[in-house]
């Protein structure tokens, strides 16, 4: 049976699959420490090299891992400033605001949500001055963004994968 008819009998969306242990762990593993060896992540999780290998091949294969990245602490990177902006925007623009949010300097983070805003923005900003013209004179300027509404972000955790099912 092929894996989007499989996908639909469960009430997955195609292309998903069930993730075990030894894969979350490997996740896991990677999330820490993107730069780990095969052999490392092998020892870890206790299985062969070929084993460790396999899976992660599958996982960026599968799309499971969209790629590497280096986990950055903004404020000794010169982005000492971080907020959260909320926006409301004009019904069925989301694309284009998307791509406009993109282009910013230190967005970091965009996201379609529902409830009292429309879009949930991460930004990584040198200071509260910056911060200050990024929302007021590139932000408010979007055409589609009818309002936003900007939080501060006093500190924050990075959390790794969690067991969850």
């Amino acid at each position: 049976m092929a894996a989007e008819q499989m996908a639909g009998d469960d009430k997955r969306p195609a292309g998903t699959r069930d993730l075990d242990a030894i894969d979350r762990a490997i996740l896991r593993l990677l999330q820490e420490d993107g730069r780990a060896s095969i052999r490392s992540v092998a020892d870890r999780v206790h299985v062969s090299r070929a084993n460790a290998y396999a899976r992660i091949n599958r996982l960026i294969d599968e799309g499971v891992i969209r790629g590497f990245t280096a986990r950055v602490d903004h404020e000794r990177a010169g982005q000492g400033a971080s907020a959260y902006i909320t926006l409301k925007i004009v019904q069925n623009s989301w694309r284009t605001v998307r791509e406009q949010l993109r282009a910013l300097p230190g967005a970091a983070h965009i996201a379609l949500v529902s409830g009292d805003f429309d879009v949930l923005l991460l930004v990584h900003t040198p200071d509260n001055r910056a911060l200050r013209e990024l929302v007021l004179t590139r932000i408010q300027n979007i055409p589609e963004v009818l309002s936003t509404r900007t939080l501060l972000v006093f500190e924050e955790t990075d959390l790794s994968v969690t067991d969850s099912p």
